[in-house]
């Protein structure tokens, strides 16, 4: 490869003089031109350098930026999955503490049902036995109405 030239390589290249040779003053003049678009475009090369390296270095900026958020999006995405397992297994713990609490409550009014009709059985068995004594109790009476016989000494009209 070609050793690059400077502005400065061409400001002080010395040409050999021949007899049939170029204009001198029209050569230093193109060569001035040669030298000032050198410089023109070096300066433009530089600068272009510049915005590229500034340009790579908010490129690397971006890409952090992205890396971050796509770890944020990431860490947000697994905190909601885990927050929604959580309210899951919550809903699941209050469904069945409601469950036991239901099945505790049905179980308190089964006892009260069950005590309930034990009284009820009490009470009816109390009331058929009061009805047989009763029952008893007007027949022996109805049965000494019956056996009774006025007396003499009962009647005692005057």
């Amino acid at each position: 490869m070609a050793a690059k030239i400077t502005p400065v390589d061409v400001q002080h290249k010395e040409f050999k003089k021949a007899i049939q040779g170029y204009a001198r003053e029209e050569v230093d003049q193109f060569l001035d031109e040669i030298i000032e678009q050198l410089e023109a475009d070096i300066e433009e090369r530089t600068r272009l350098e510049a915005q590229i390296a500034e340009l790579q270095e908010k490129v690397s900026h971006f890409k952090a930026m992205e890396d971050s958020l796509r770890s944020t999006l990431v860490l947000a995405q697994r905190t909601a999955d885990e927050l929604k397992a959580s309210a899951h297994k919550e809903v699941d713990l209050i469904k069945q503490r409601a469950k036991l609490e239901m099945e505790d409550e049905l179980k308190a009014l089964r006892q009260q049902i069950a005590e309930a009709k034990a009284e009820l059985q009490r009470v009816t068995d109390k009331t058929v036995a009061v009805k047989h004594d009763l029952r008893a109790f007007l027949n022996r009476q109805l049965a000494l109405i019956d056996d009774w016989q006025p007396s003499a000494s009962n009647n005692v009209l005057t």
